[in-house]
């Protein structure tokens, strides 16, 4: 058999290893135009800001691929003919293939303003990017970010290190306004406000100014506002790469439409993470998922298909984690930016406006459904089983200390929490016992 991957991100070298473990004797080959070898996306960040090089983002040594009989192409997969099973190659080669799985990635959103096209305008989300930011921002004074979400404030905070000035141009009433609750949003404003970001809300980009010599000189907003800037990072997002997918007749959508093994269209053709959108998403997912733990699972879920093991993706307790700035954050189970009609929203903070948890239970049944922890550290594991076995919300907080993974040292504050959860929730109390510690009623 040969496995043919078109990516070498987290999903396809995730299907890679997963496929090479079932079938030891498949030849199993990765195409990729971003870079020859598997790199860490997220820690782009470090190498712009001097903290890595880039030989420190790879997590496997170079002579991992050829131990584990892995062949890596280094090329552009520019076409596909599902029916004659080969893909044809920017060398000029082609490849024939048993299966194939494309995991071809997202891209930033370009948006449609006039003046995208001027050189200093950009998104940030592949090594090219990074090479890119990295020339165009040496020696800048100014620069706009639009969007909020996690690559804006990222591309903020690479900015400010290096001493530029940044402005961030966010739609909403407050940051992340689509997926935070406002008191969240306030937190993180917190940390903006210190490390000097300045930030408009409520305000929209309407073009894109240039100098005369092709670079970017100025934002206008739509309110008629020019706000300078040497440097525009655009940050309203990233679309799925169907690109290849459309060569070979694929059927898409915003995504390459996969049923539940991932399977596309064309037999014997898989997509998987960023690119690949389910035809049927299962309750209460997205149709599109595109973070690192999904594109992980679905590449394993494609590896099994094709060895003959089948096993339909799914996806289980949503979680996700970020840090902006200082302030981590980590999301387990289902926190809308709005609440549910059906649910209790609890919200501790602590006075310092450094910590935050907000807990979100069902107003009938008590079942926790979701939880944001911010200025804390929880794990993983004890909030997956509490929110997949619908655990009651007083004994979840009878219970926080096991979920507590701040340092030794660190102060804990589940007395602080269970007290402000007992003063807005009375007749759902949780009560302290002396010898057996905390405990619901």
């Amino acid at each position: 058999m040969h496995l043919v991957i078109i990516g070498n991100g987290i999903t396809g070298v995730t299907c890679a290893l997963t496929a090479r473990r079932l079938r030891p004797e498949a030849r199993i080959t990765l195409v990729a135009e971003e870079s020859p070898h598997h790199i860490s996306r997220p820690a782009l960040m470090y190498v712009y800001l001097g903290h890595l090089r880039l030989p420190d983002i790879k997590p496997y040594e170079d002579w991992f691929w050829a131990e584990n009989r892995l062949e890596l192409v280094h090329a552009t997969a520019t076409a596909f003919d599902a029916q004659a099973r080969t893909v044809q190659l920017s060398t000029g080669a082609s490849l024939a293939y048993d299966a194939l799985l494309l995991a071809t990635g997202s891209r930033s959103r370009p948006g449609q303003w006039p003046g995208r096209e001027l050189a200093g305008v950009q998104g940030f989300v592949t090594l090219p990017d990074l090479a890119q930011m990295t020339r165009d921002t040496h020696g800048i004074g100014q620069a706009v970010v639009v969007g909020g979400g996690l690559i804006g404030i990222e591309l903020a905070e690479m900015l400010a290190a290096k001493g530029v000035a940044v402005t961030m141009l966010v739609r909403e009433a407050h940051y992340w306004g689509s997926v935070l609750p406002p008191e969240e949003g306030a937190l993180v404003q917190r940390q903006l406000d210190a490390h000097h970001i300045t930030v408009r809300y409520a305000t929209e980009l309407d073009a894109l100014l240039p100098d005369g010599l092709g670079r970017v000189r100025a934002v206008r907003t739509r309110t008629g506002e020019e706000l300078p800037a040497q440097w525009v990072g655009l940050a309203i997002g990233v679309e799925p790469n169907t690109d290849l997918a459309r060569t070979g007749g694929l059927e898409v959508a915003r995504g390459i439409l996969v049923d539940e093994l991932l399977r596309t269209s064309a037999p014997q053709v898989y997509a998987a993470g960023d690119c690949a959108q389910h035809r049927q998403p299962g309750p209460g997912e997205l149709a599109v998922e595109q973070l690192w733990y999904t594109g992980r699972q679905q590449g394993e879920t494609v590896a099994y298909a094709i060895c003959g093991q089948p096993r339909p993706y799914r996806r289980g307790v949503w979680f996700n984690s970020a840090k902006f700035f200082d302030l981590e954050y980590q999301t387990y189970g289902r926190v809308p930016a709005r609440p549910d009609p059906a649910e209790h929203s609890f919200c501790w903070q602590h006075p310092s406006g450094c910590h935050l948890l907000r807990l979100n239970f069902r107003s009938d049944t008590l079942a926790v459904t979701g939880v944001n922890v911010l200025g804390l550290r929880h794990r993983h594991e004890t909030w997956h089983r509490w929110l997949q076995a619908g655990t009651p919300a007083p004994q979840v907080l009878a219970e926080l200390g096991a979920a507590n993974f701040d340092p030794e040292f660190f102060r804990r504050y589940e007395a602080d929490i269970v007290a402000a959860f007992n003063q807005q929730f009375p007749q759902h109390p949780v009560v302290r016992q002396r010898r057996t510690g905390w405990f619901g009623r």
